[in-house]
């Protein structure tokens, strides 16, 4: 059956686990405060001992592929594809937002539209659109939550899912009964299932050209001019 390491480092959470066929042999998270190249190292060499396996036995690399944190993100694919480059296994990109999607569907079942989050800046959030089947039927997109935010959704009849990190800004503004909060955040464990899916299917990246999706430029500060 397939070994698949599966790297998760989209938000805070940095996240590793490692999954034969469709059971997870071993997980290690670590809130890092977004400084997930201080870990990341030691995370994947915990679940390797933890499962007695090698990285020289993996059939593939799977990642989370964005939208989330820049930074961090970057941490995220340099460590898989110098994984992938160093062995000549394949990397598989995992939308991280489906995967929020698909662990509240199996979580919440409810016949409902799914909308992960992901936390950005202030009251602005990454999210996509996903139906009962996983479906994608909004394109992520960076969205300022306010009272008006799935008006449309509502008014037709739709009862919403949230989940990830950035779900709880939508409560102080957001109040409606068919909305409902799932608790499922970004997690390696979540990719298990998209990940073994693409390896079945042969759906590798090209690694060199393949980058996360950032959805947005960093936001960078750029000094104040001196005094003169």
């Amino acid at each position: 059956m397939h070994l698949i390491l599966h790297i998760e480092t989209a938000t805070d959470i940095c996240s590793i686990g490692l999954s034969r066929g469709d059971q997870l042999l071993s997980i290690h998270n670590a809130e890092t405060g977004y400084q997930h190249a201080a870990q990341i190292t030691l995370l994947i060499q915990r679940c390797l001992e933890e499962a007695g396996v090698r990285l020289i036995e993996l059939d593939a690399v799977a990642l989370s592929s964005g939208p989330g944190s820049y930074t961090s993100l970057r941490v995220g694919a340099a460590t898989a594809k110098g994984i992938c480059y160093s062995l000549d296994k394949p990397l598989i990109a995992v939308d991280t937002l489906q995967s929020l999607a698909l662990a509240s569907l199996k979580q919440e079942r409810e016949e409902a539209l799914y909308y992960p989050m992901i936390d950005a800046r202030r009251m602005e959030v990454y999210t996509a659109g996903f139906d009962a089947a996983n479906e994608q039927i909004e394109a992520p997109q960076a969205v300022i939550v306010d009272e008006f935010t799935f008006s449309e959704q509502l008014r037709a009849g739709h009862r919403i899912v949230l989940s990830g990190n950035g779900a709880e800004k939508c409560r102080s503004v957001l109040s409606d009964k068919d909305i409902f909060y799932s608790q499922v955040a970004c997690s390696a464990a979540h990719l298990l299932p998209l990940a073994l899916r693409a390896l079945e299917q042969g759906a590798f990246e090209d690694m060199a050209y393949y980058s996360p999706n950032y959805l947005k430029p960093p936001n960078i500060t750029k000094p104040r001019p001196r005094l003169k």
